[in-house]
């Protein structure tokens, strides 16, 4: 075991990470607190919106941060067979890239459901990377819960992991069907809060445990974090 001046460099990574994905979030609360009506998230960066250019730097920096953090995880690995179907560094990744997408390509005024006249193909390629997003990160924290490492933070990943994968559908169905979509635009806020906040709390961690902990020098065992 020796010191490796890798882990401080991915160490650095991972806080500037964490730090850009807190930003992101303070800036999607300020953007949600400036708009008096109940409404989804994605609607603060419709067209139109006085809260689009706010709503895109926050997604944007969600992206930054979210690709640091990633990248400064690349060696860790998932024990299940099924979750070792790619690293959670590239399921971030992944979902990152969807979010960039989303920011990228805002919904229309509204936001409409993809149903009706007034669904674009705009509003269909925004849901979609939304979806994808979504659903990557959940992956991603999925992963991560059943890696080496941290077992306290892993409880705490699974349990969030399944909260965002649960609140986030259960507000996407209530919009589908059309019912209480105030409730529904709750629950999508909680979800988002959720995920981002535990990339927040995950950067941290994995910086200080790069630091903290010796890595051994052979490439066959991985930094567990």
């Amino acid at each position: 075991m020796i010191d490796s001046p890798r882990r401080h460099g991915d160490a650095a990574l991972a806080i500037i990470g964490a730090l850009l994905v807190a930003a992101s979030l303070v800036l999607i609360w300020l953007a949600r607190v400036r708009v008096p009506r109940e409404l989804y998230v994605s609607e603060l960066g419709a067209l139109g919106e006085p809260t689009a250019e706010q709503f895109r730097m926050a997604l944007l920096l969600l992206v930054a941060g979210g690709l640091l953090v990633a990248w400064s995880m690349r060696d860790l690995r998932s024990r299940p067979a099924l979750l070792r179907r790619g690293t959670p560094a590239l399921t971030l990744a992944f979902a990152c890239s969807a979010f960039f997408v989303a920011s990228q390509v805002p919904c229309t005024q509204s936001c409409p459901l993809p149903l009706g006249d007034t669904f674009t193909v705009q509003d269909l390629v925004h849901t979609l990377a939304a979806i994808a997003a979504f659903a990557a990160a959940c992956w991603a924290m999925l992963q991560v819960a059943f890696a080496p490492g941290h077992r306290a933070l892993s409880g705490i990943t699974l349990v969030m992991a399944l909260a965002v994968g649960v609140v986030a559908a259960t507000g996407g169905l209530l919009s589908l069907a059309r019912w209480n979509a105030v409730f529904g635009s709750r629950l999508e806020l909680v979800a988002t809060t959720i995920g981002i906040a535990w990339l927040v709390v995950f950067g941290i961690v994995r910086a200080t445990r790069l630091v903290t902990r010796p890595v051994m020098t052979s490439a066959a065992t991985p930094d567990a974090a």
